[in-house]
């Protein structure tokens, strides 16, 4: 693997970690959960071969970044000064970002926030934030879990999940990569009853290495959360009926920011979370959508399932954009 640089800095409250590789235009790859900088391990140093600066943080509340408790903490308004702090600690005046599951979500609403700072944002598997204004979303998933589990459900009260995770890293992220991957229907996890736990409901994967993941990149994903626990993680979901209240300002808004979607034709949330017609919804708030892009054979992890695909179509959207 890459001789990574490795850099810490205290940034709106936050002991903020981040991978920096690369001279060029700025590109800041936002992760999601369960995920760390390390998701984008195959991204990092072929972006900055072809020619740009990239950055991978870790996100407030995973991996090296320090993790508050309070579910309030992750709120829009604080990720986006995470954003923009980072931003300003390394003298950028305006950056690509990047964006992966609830890193895709913190991109776009740091383009409906401060759109003078983002070049362009690209977004993966996630089109756009689900947002429906007549329900908060954590009562939506609680109306669903009452005939299935739903993993936002057993997500959403502090404890169980937190305790049952942080006991077994190594199991609980091999059986959800598997789960979430092409290689497998992660719907089918909702077919257990209310009230399964999450361990019990994940899949049994198959030995490593896999395909697309093998012992010694499973083992940097395990070493990132043993460092952080996965309460910070958790505390997304735990405040998306926060960030709901907070996208109200948005609604019926567009951004002016460069789009670009990359998704994957066998990913759960497009399938579960984003309705009939998720792009049409992306194309709504960002009316200067550029491109969409579906890669076959691939889930919802699709920067490790297919590296090629991904990293040729993001130097390619990378090069049209910031022309």
């Amino acid at each position: 693997m890459s001789n990574w640089q490795h850099h810490y800095a205290e940034i709106n409250g936050l002991t903020v970690h981040y991978v920096e590789q690369g001279q060029g235009v700025p590109v800041v790859l936002c992760h999601g959960f369960p995920h760390c900088w390390f998701s984008w391990h195959h991204q990092i140093p072929v972006l900055a071969e072809a020619g740009y600066r990239v950055i991978a943080p870790d996100l407030r509340g995973m991996g090296q970044t320090s993790a508050p408790s309070e579910v309030a903490a992750y709120g829009i308004d604080q990720i986006n000064r995470d954003l923009l702090g980072l931003l300003d600690h390394l003298e950028i005046e305006q950056a690509v970002f990047v964006g992966l599951d609830f890193g895709a979500f913190a991109a776009y609403d740091l383009a409906f926030h401060a759109p003078e700072r983002l070049l362009a944002v690209i977004g993966l598997e996630n089109p756009a934030a689900p947002h429906n204004p007549d329900i908060p979303p954590l009562i939506e998933y609680a109306e669903m879990a009452k005939n299935h589990f739903v993993h936002i459900e057993y997500f959403r009260q502090p404890g169980m999940a937190d305790q049952a995770l942080n006991a077994a890293p190594r199991e609980f992220l091999t059986k959800v990569f598997y789960a979430l991957s092409g290689d497998y229907h992660y719907l089918d996890v909702w077919q257990h009853p209310p009230g399964t736990a999450y361990l019990d409901a994940l899949p049994e994967p198959p030995p490593l290495p896999w395909p697309w993941m093998d012992e010694q990149a499973m083992e940097v994903f395990v070493t990132e959360y043993s460092c952080s626990g996965f309460t910070g993680g958790l505390n997304w979901y735990r405040s998306m009926d926060l960030k709901w209240q907070q996208r109200k300002a948005q609604e019926g808004k567009q951004s002016s920011v460069p789009a670009c979607f990359i998704g994957s034709e066998l990913d759960c949330d497009l399938e579960g979370f984003h309705g009939d017609s998720p792009i049409e919804l992306m194309r709504a708030q960002f009316p200067d959508l550029r491109a969409v892009e579906m890669i076959a054979g691939a889930g919802h992890l699709v920067q490790l399932e297919k590296p090629e695909q991904v990293n040729q179509l993001l130097i390619k959207h990378l090069q049209q954009l910031t022309q």
